[in-house]
């Protein structure tokens, strides 16, 4: 009986030591282990034992990429302006040695690290800015927070701002300002518009009034090339027909018809006019219609260069 109970005890006391001392990691995980309260090693993911009673896991470090909430703060901009600024901050522990002894606590450390270089950072840069800078900021914030904790085993990652609330007013004002920047385009896009529509209007203007005058002398040229063509052709038609008459003149019997057309042409005028005027001028003798006749005739007879004789004109009578 009294074998069981030592028995009992010594598997009891067993399983207290195993328990103590058989240690388990857990992936993306690392335990610092100290030997009398002094370092000893690094425990990465796996089974570990440790000493009974000398060694214990001082350290549990998540190497996992952690995000840290930074907490908004009031910040005054260039132009003294107080904008109130929360923002996220992801970092990774690289050496769990460094960041359990480099420092306390390594995220409240960081934490108010980044909200003393953003105070500097908005302080750069004016109201107006910090909504478009904003990438400008995060890089210049994570650059000096790295240089930082790299004496603490820990390397940032990115810093995003979140949020940036300026006072009401404020806000109030930065949106009449913008109303009226709006207002200002528009007008300015009006008046850029009306300008170009009377630009355009001036310029269709000019191009018509250039075509229509350039049309007109077109059309006075074509008009006098037609013209001068109608005067040319009528005077070779009538030279033409003077020498075809003057040839048939001097062939044979061309006198004798020629009196005979000059006697019909001066009948045929001769009955015109008594029909249209009421006052008839007539010949005063019979034998004037052959004086015309013999007119003609010696005038067609007559060298270059000569005056023709003119009978006296007949007497009037009504």
């Amino acid at each position: 009986m009294y074998t069981s109970y030592v028995f009992i005890v010594l598997a009891f006391i067993a399983v207290i030591l195993v328990w103590r001392t058989a240690t388990v990691v857990p992936q993306q995980s690392a335990y610092v282990v100290e030997n009398l309260g002094r370092y000893s090693r690094t425990l990465q993911a796996g089974f570990h034992i440790l000493i009974p009673f000398v060694e214990r896991v001082a350290y549990r470090h998540n190497l996992k990429e952690q995000a840290l909430d930074v907490p908004e703060q009031i910040c005054i901009t260039r132009d003294n302006v107080q904008v109130g600024v929360d923002a996220i901050l992801y970092l990774q522990v690289l050496d769990p040695h460094l960041a359990s002894y480099g420092i306390t606590n390594y995220g409240f450390a960081i934490a108010q690290l980044a909200q003393t270089n953003l105070r500097s950072e908005i302080g750069k840069i004016e109201l107006d800015r910090t909504f478009e800078a904003r990438a400008t900021i995060n890089a210049n914030i994570v650059a000096e927070l790295d240089k930082a904790s790299a004496a603490w085993g820990v390397k940032v990652l990115r810093y995003e701002i979140k949020n940036i609330a300026p006072p009401k007013d404020v806000l109030s004002a930065m949106e009449k300002q913008m109303r009226a920047e709006r207002e200002k385009r528009a007008v300015v896009l009006t008046s850029e518009g009306e300008r170009d529509a009377k630009i355009n209007a001036a310029e269709g203007d000019k191009q018509r009034v250039i075509k229509a005058s350039e049309a007109s002398k077109q059309q006075q040229i074509n008009e006098a090339d037609g013209q001068a063509a109608a005067i040319l052709a009528v005077a070779t038609a009538t030279a033409e027909g003077l020498r075809r008459v003057g040839s048939a003149l001097s062939e044979r019997g061309g006198i004798e018809a020629m009196q005979l057309r000059v006697g019909e042409e001066y009948v045929r005028q001769f009955g015109k006019l008594a029909k249209e005027s009421t006052t008839l001028v007539i010949p005063g003798e019979l034998s004037d219609l052959a004086s015309v006749i013999s007119m003609a005739t010696s005038i067609v007879r007559k060298p270059a260069g000569t005056a023709p004789t003119v009978p006296a004109a007949p007497a009037a009578r009504s």
